[in-house]
């Protein structure tokens, strides 16, 4: 069987990244609706029926798990499809929590899409933590369309986080959330923009270590293989582009090139 993650494009190879190092004797299926991205600036009714689309893929494609690695996803849908399916269906959220933690009682910038932003889900989750209203939150929206046209070095991606964050005083801050998994392409450009004691979060490693716990606790978690991940990416994933299975050469190649950049993202915070 299957494990399966989706996001409206590239962003969810942030936790098909954490997946196969935490889970490395799973496979997976990996699904980027890039026929409808992005999900943060549709409505709310566009996204839900995206979503219920992919689940029946995944459903047919002998899943025993889907993780939604959109925040937008996640906000809007997780619960209809939870109530739909009978399989776990493991959701992302901001980790404004683990932020708030460990910010020393300094402000918490929360960046994500402007669906998300503007969603309940989110602003109850910042309502019931954050009892001194440190948070901030900033939607980005252009940072997801620079990922999926592979803008990371170009230059446009840095202009454009350069003007979204000048009207904060980012002194002020101890961390900030990534609440989009297109995001973290772009730690590199965050860490030169940011200071250097505003630290980076993103929810990616919680979200598989509760994968991994869900497993467990059905008896379906496959082990055996070691810790490290496979060093051909491809071994154990086949990747989907709104359906369309991803095959050539080229493809695949592109693909490994996306898990490189995550490597070297991983460790900046």
């Amino acid at each position: 069987m299957n494990i399966g993650i989706f996001d409206s494009g590239i962003g969810g190879m942030t936790l098909l990244c954490e997946a196969l190092a935490e889970l490395p004797m799973e496979n997976y299926i990996f699904y980027a609706d890039t026929d409808h991205v992005p999900y943060g600036t549709k409505s709310k009714e566009e996204v839900i029926g995206f979503v219920d689309e992919v689940m029946r893929f995944m459903t047919a494609h002998d899943c025993k798990a889907v993780v939604i690695a959109c925040n937008t996803a996640t906000a809007v849908a997780a619960e209809k499809m939870r109530r739909k399916y009978d399989i776990p269906i493991i959701g992302i959220e901001p980790a404004v929590k683990p932020a708030l933690a460990a910010s020393h009682g300094k402000r918490v910038l929360v960046a994500a899409t402007p669906l998300t932003v503007r969603e309940k889900k989110l602003r109850k989750l910042v309502e019931r933590v954050d009892y001194s209203h440190l948070v901030d939150l900033i939607a980005l929206p252009r940072l997801v369309e620079f990922a999926e046209h592979g803008d990371f070095d170009t230059g446009k991606a840095r202009e454009y986080l350069r003007q979204e964050l000048s009207g904060y005083n980012l002194e002020n801050y101890g961390e900030l959330v990534l609440g989009c998994t297109h995001f973290n392409f772009f730690k590199d450009t965050f860490r030169q923009l940011l200071p250097a004691d505003v630290a980076l979060i993103d929810g990616s490693d919680g979200t598989i270590r509760h994968l991994k716990e869900v497993l467990a606790g059905r008896g379906e978690l496959e082990i055996g293989r070691g810790q490290a991940a496979p060093r051909e990416y491809d071994t154990n994933v086949r990747y989907f582009c709104s359906g369309r299975e991803l095959t050539t050469q080229a493809e695949l190649e592109y693909m490994h090139r996306l898990h490189e950049r995550l490597e070297r993202m991983h460790n900046i915070s």
